[in-house]
């Protein structure tokens, strides 16, 4: 499915020629456009009001919704005035578009914090730059969905020492206090959207990463999505025993002991299972939302979760010198790192995080 469309307010004379860019460059790149908004559409571009940034309404979970604002004010922190509205219209992305006197500036904006500029100019060649940014992003599949299994062996419902490891790493993860920005999503978005957000992206909470340890050859107990990482407690709910990924069905397999109502797994489990797969020797997984110095990056922002995401991740761990012992940059997002156990990785990392992710 290979479509998109074009929706929202009413136009200005610069987004409509922006849109008409948008438009024919997308379909000499072998994309249909779609008038019908009540199909199944895969790119959505919406135009929004910066008073009611209203929210496409996605037919599928495959719909990649890149919202479109256009302002005129100046602002001391474009980032921290632009992120509320694409949490606010549920988008994918964001494309904040800035007058500024005589040029205009495009920022591109993702839920993991993801902030590039680009400078406006009416050719050919910055719309293919547009695509080229934005429709390997779109165009990559989501692996968000739980398959929930009650068959957790009885010995494992209160955990074992890799599920205490976890739990006191955690706390060391809570103390970084890497938390990606200062919006409660609650702030912005009413109790139906925030139904939506998880529904769609797998979203309990702005998270400040996630971690892993490897249970046995093939399956890694996983701190859950959206929780408080400093007090992991109750099995199948805080942490999760992640057994596989089934791709006919497009989820990650969990066991949780009976009667227990679960949360979802992080979004990055599909990466976690993928490394843990092959590399016998990664004992641990860690993954944050911060930088560090000379290490190899990802060439492609793909959004977390995503199976795009997981293979370049895996990539580079398996060119890495020591797989066992991997730091991953993930482009405009963060870090994976790998270890022989969670002691080795936080003892590797202390003193050289650095709290700012470059975007490029």
């Amino acid at each position: 499915m290979k479509n998109f469309t074009v929706t929202g307010v009413k136009p200005s004379a610069f987004l409509e020629e922006f849109a008409d860019g948008l438009k024919q460059t997308f379909t000499e790149r072998g994309y249909n456009f779609e008038e019908n908004t009540d199909n199944e559409i895969r790119v959505v571009f919406n135009l929004i009001d910066p008073e009611k940034p209203r929210p496409f309404r996605r037919k599928a979970q495959a719909t990649f919704v890149i919202s479109i604002l256009e302002v005129d004010s100046i602002n001391d922190n474009t980032f921290e005035k632009a992120y509320p509205y694409l949490i606010r219209s549920l988008a994918n992305h964001l494309i904040y578009i800035l007058h500024k006197g005589d040029t205009t500036e495009l920022y591109f904006i993702s839920p993991e914090q993801g902030f590039y500029r680009m400078e406006y100019s009416n050719g050919q060649d910055f719309y293919n730059h547009v695509y080229n940014r934005l429709e390997p992003i779109a165009s990559a599949q989501l692996v968000i969905d739980n398959d929930f299994m009650e068959d957790l062996g009885d010995a494992l419902w209160e955990g074992n020492e890799i599920t205490y490891k976890l739990r006191d790493s955690g706390k060391k993860l809570d103390e970084m206090d890497l938390l990606p920005a200062p919006f409660p999503l609650d702030k912005y978005l009413s109790q139906r959207d925030m139904r939506q957000l998880k529904k769609l992206y797998g979203i309990g909470g702005l998270s400040y990463g996630n971690l892993s340890s490897r249970h046995d050859h093939k399956d890694f107990w996983m701190s859950a999505s959206g929780i408080d990482k400093s007090n992991m407690q109750k099995i199948g709910q805080d942490i999760l025993y992640i057994k596989g990924y089934n791709p006919t069905k497009n989820t990650m397999e969990i066991s949780i002991p009976p009667k227990v109502t679960p949360k979802r797994a992080s979004v990055d489990a599909i990466e976690h299972w993928m490394i843990y797969r092959e590399h016998p020797n990664v004992g641990a997984i860690v993954h944050v939302h911060a930088w560090m110095e000379d290490i190899e990056a990802t060439e492609v922002n793909y959004p977390c979760g995503t199976l795009q995401l997981a293979e370049a991740v895996a990539d580079l761990v398996k060119k890495a010198p020591d797989p066992s012992r991997a730091v991953i940059g993930l482009k405009n997002h963060g870090l994976t790192i790998t270890g022989r156990d969670l002691d080795d990785i936080f003892d590797r990392i202390d003193g050289k995080i650095i709290r700012q992710v470059p975007m490029i």
